[in-house]
């Protein structure tokens, strides 16, 4: 393949990422867990699939668990286990 084919376009602008908001008041606290517990699954579903696990099978609650300890959140619930395996089927 030719180098310009694969070098990126020159007019697209860098995008940042979003400025974190306050979460709205008044929730009930169900509301605040469930949640970010779906954003933790999010985050730990994106590191499994980094490094190279794309099943629900190959996604135990240990490998689960050090990938939130190598990207820096704090170990994941069985509930939260069970949702990232959930995500990784859904995510096909």
């Amino acid at each position: 393949m030719p180098a310009a084919v694969l070098s990126p376009p020159k007019n697209v602008p860098h995008k940042s990422p979003l400025p974190k908001r306050a979460l709205p008041a008044g929730r009930p606290r169900a509301w605040y867990i469930a949640h970010n517990r779906r954003l933790k699954s999010m985050r730990l579903v994106i590191a499994l699939l980094d490094a190279g696990v794309y099943e629900p099978a190959q996604a135990g609650n240990g490998r689960i668990r050090d990938a939130a300890e190598r990207i820096g959140v704090h170990e994941p619930s069985d509930t939260t286990c069970r949702m990232v395996r959930t995500l990784l089927v859904h995510g096909r």
